[in-house]
């Protein structure tokens, strides 16, 4: 360089004889232009160094249109001029001037602002040629990048930073370069100069000349990570608004609480609610430490371990723990780690101070969950690693608004808990236990609320054991679910059970089942609440078996008719005409009465078996007529079977279902008489039941046997009418009843001191376990029912 400005010295003395001088030598090149020296002044003006001039050509210097270009790609406000070299041979290189149009000295306007700017620009910005390669970087593009900017001049992105996202920006720059025009990405991502992530919105900007031609591409990267915070926290609570809450189950809403909140908002989230939240009751105030509470929910983000207490377990919590200052004082807590309040926790609690080193934490937040004046429990929250913000006031805030969305849900699934489980408790003490055996018919049933074990229904059916041997089958549907459901289910279950057992028929027993809807909705009709009771609309359908004739009589109030599978296999639907639903109409009910083969099987069952969202009725009743056609070793089998093809799989409405096979008794077990008008007649008919008994070795039971025979005969001769009728029938008890054709209801009383009758039926009474009457078609009958004899 030296030797350079003495040459340059001497030849402006000499150009100054012949004239005025160049404002600016910077360069000599050679006769084919490569240049040959390079000074400091072209260093400064230009931004190459001569490492990087010496030796190629001089027209790098310039743009297609003879623009002068500084080394990072922008134009220059500077005019070239070549001036020839001569010596004693004749021309033998130039000498490279520059000069500024405003006239000689240093380039401090307009070019040097520009300089200025592009290096000391808060945004980190980059220029790369027509290869995509890099030329320049300004001091911010440089700290991000983690590179000197010699380091990656002149190289593509993937030679020197081998990540998906530069790769991703190559692709980019190359679009650029091809289309002209400008792209738009953003990414949170951690750049090799940071410590940690950022949100980066990123323009990717063609440089093109006054032709509009492109001669590089510009990158500018803008770090955006506050609103990107600020819209992620917006993000967070919208989703929690959505996500929280899906479930009505305490341990569920727990669960979406953390599955939001990790890893998007913090690395460890755990629920601790108190104790009898789980269970569906309210807690009572904390008011002081320590603190018992059950875990509901745990979720980390990998690799973060954090594993105690686990769900499900009961925890102690000592006075300095968060959770527990949190809980007594109503207050969110936000620590870090260092905190002298959390080494003391450390302190009391060295588990969890053992999983908080192992961990990496470093911040938390410990927030009080409380819904409508009462607190359930707290939510604990944790941040770990060095690549992760520590908690600010900012994510309190958050914190406090997600916990407080969670809050709402939870006393929402405590609430449905309790509710259901009062429910549960309350179908559970109404349905059968278990259905006895009966020597009428051999029973099986299934009863499926719509929301599986997990919630209440309002389907319902008893299996009733009447006088005479008989039974009665009865299946019921009741509009909703839930604890309404329930209790009008046991509502109806116990009017059917009273009325029955005053030995009502079918059609008669489902009109006062109605009068008794009616009347009861006449009550609710000034319910402030304005809820249409849940008896409204109810469906029943009430049938009773005969063992001794094989005859079945039934009624139904809207509700589907049974199906009949006999001996054979075969599977009909009855002819039953079919009334209104309970409480709707005045229309009467209507009976049918079918004589059923021994061995056959009568199926009752609630629309939900046979009705769907894609399935009609009667596509319904052919496929139940197709399952219990299938072979089955015993009802309960039949049961599983029924149900397993007819289940849908999203189970929208309750399914009972009720199976009887039907028995015919013998001769074992009932004998039978008509007994004459006449009261001659009595003593015959005594002694016939005797041997009877005798022939079934119930000696023991003759004496009384032969009382109430006589009373019952006596009483159809002197007050009834004939054709008059003896049965006995052995079975669990004996049972003596006397029919005969007239209507006159018998009345027990208390006869006085010196009356000659009305003795009769208080003896009966006395001796008997029970007795009573019902109506018949052709009059009625009187029964009485006593124990057998001990073996």
């Amino acid at each position: 360089m030296d030797g350079f400005d003495k040459v340059v010295g001497r030849l402006t003395r000499r150009w100054t004889d012949a004239g005025p001088a160049p404002s600016e030598p910077v360069a000599v090149t050679d006769r084919d232009g490569l240049v040959t020296s390079w000074s400091s002044k072209a260093q400064d003006l230009l931004g190459y160094t001569a490492r990087e001039m010496v030796g190629r050509p001089m027209t790098l210097l310039l743009a297609a249109d003879d623009t002068v270009l500084h080394r990072d790609g922008r134009p220059l406000d500077v005019r070239l001029r070549l001036w020839p070299l001569l010596d004693t041979d004749g021309e033998a290189g130039f000498l490279l001037t520059a000069q500024h149009p405003a006239g000689g000295g240093e380039p401090s306007g307009h070019g040097a602002l520009v300089g200025w700017g592009f290096d000391q620009s808060p945004t980190p910005v980059a220029l790369y040629d027509r290869q995509a390669r890099l030329q320049r970087m300004n001091q911010q593009m440089i700290h991000t990048s983690g590179h000197a900017e010699d380091e990656l001049r002149g190289k593509l992105l993937h030679e020197t930073l081998r990540t998906v996202e530069f790769a991703e920006l190559e692709q980019r720059i190359l679009r650029v370069l091809e289309s002209g025009s400008p792209q738009f990405i953003e990414r949170y991502v951690r750049a090799p100069g940071e410590a940690k992530a950022h949100a980066w919105a990123v323009d990717i900007y063609p440089l093109k000349d006054a032709d509009g031609r492109t001669q590089g591409v510009g990158v500018a990267a803008s770090d955006y990570s506050q609103q990107y915070d600020s819209r992620e926290r917006l993000a967070l609570l919208s989703e929690a608004r959505t996500r929280i809450g899906a479930s009505l189950n305490v341990a569920g809403t727990a669960r979406e609480l953390t599955e939001v909140a990790v890893p998007r908002f913090a690395d460890i989230a755990a629920v601790d609610l108190l104790d009898p939240v789980s269970q569906g009751d309210l807690p009572a105030p904390v008011l002081t430490g320590p603190v018992q509470v059950r875990r509901a929910a745990l979720r980390t983000a990998f690799p973060v371990v954090w594993e105690a207490p686990a769900p499900g377990e009961l925890t102690r919590h000592p006075v300095s723990s968060p959770l527990t200052r949190c809980l007594t004082t109503g207050q969110a807590q936000l620590h870090h780690i260092t905190d002298p309040e959390i080494a003391r926790w450390f302190a009391d609690d060295p588990a969890q101070a053992a999983q908080a080193g192992a961990s990496g934490a470093h911040s938390l937040i410990a927030v009080p969950i409380r819904a409508r004046g009462t607190t359930l429990g707290a939510a604990l929250f944790l941040r770990c690693g060095a690549t992760r913000d520590p908690f600010g006031p900012d994510d309190l805030t958050v914190t406090e608004d997600l916990v407080a969305r969670a809050a709402i849900c939870l006393d929402n699934s405590r609430r449905f808990t309790r509710e259901r489980g009062i429910a549960l408790a309350l179908q559970r003490a109404l349905l059968p236990h278990g259905l006895a055996a009966h020597p009428a018919a051999e029973t099986a049933a299934r009863y499926l609320p719509a929301g599986g074990t997990t919630q209440a229904g309002g389907d319902w059916f008893d299996v009733i054991s009447l006088p005479g041997a008989r039974i009665g089958l009865v299946v019921g549907d009741v509009v909703g679910h839930g604890i309404n459901a329930s209790a009008t289910m046991g509502r109806l279950r116990t009017a059917v059970r009273t009325l029955a057992d005053i030995d009502l028929p079918p059609d008669e027993l489902l009109t006062h089942l109605d009068d008794i809807v009616t009347h009861a909705n006449d009550e609710q009709a000034t319910d402030p609440a304005g809820e249409i009771p849940g008896d409204l609309g109810a469906t029943c359908l009430y049938a009773v078996y005969d063992p001794l004739s094989g005859t079945c009589a039934m009624s139904r109030a809207g509700h589907p008719a049974p199906v009949v599978v006999h001996p054979d296999g075969t599977g009909t639907v009855v002819e039953l005409p079919s009334g209104p639903p309970l409480g709707l109409g005045s229309l009467p009910f209507e009976a049918t009465e079918l004589t059923l083969p021994e061995g056959s099987v009568l199926v009752l069952f609630t629309d939900g078996l046979v009705t769907g969202r894609d399935q009609d009725i009667d596509e319904g009743l052919a496929a139940l007529r197709g399952a219990l056609a299938r072979p089955a070793d015993s009802l309960e089998t039949l049961c599983d079977t029924v149900l397993d093809a007819l289940r849908p799989e999203q189970q929208a409405d309750d399914i009972a279902l009720l199976l009887a096979r039907t028995r015919i008794l013998d001769d074992d077990h009932v004998a039978s008489w008509d007994v004459r008008v006449d009261p001659a007649a009595v003593a015959e008919t005594r002694r016939r039941a005797s041997d009877r008994l005798t022939s079934w070795g119930l000696d023991e039971a003759a004496f009384i046997t032969e009382l109430i025979v006589s009373e019952l005969v006596t009483n159809a001769i002197r007050y009834g009418s004939g054709p008059i009728r003896l049965t006995l029938i052995k079975n669990e008890t004996l049972v003596c009843e006397v029919s005969d054709g007239s209507s006159t209801s018998p009345h027990l009383r208390r006869a006085r001191v010196y009356d000659e009758g009305g003795r009769g039926l208080y003896m009966v009474a006395e001796l008997t376990q029970r007795w009573g009457t019902r109506y018949t078609h052709e009059g009625k009958t009187i029964w009485a029912e006593q124990a057998l004899p001990s073996p």
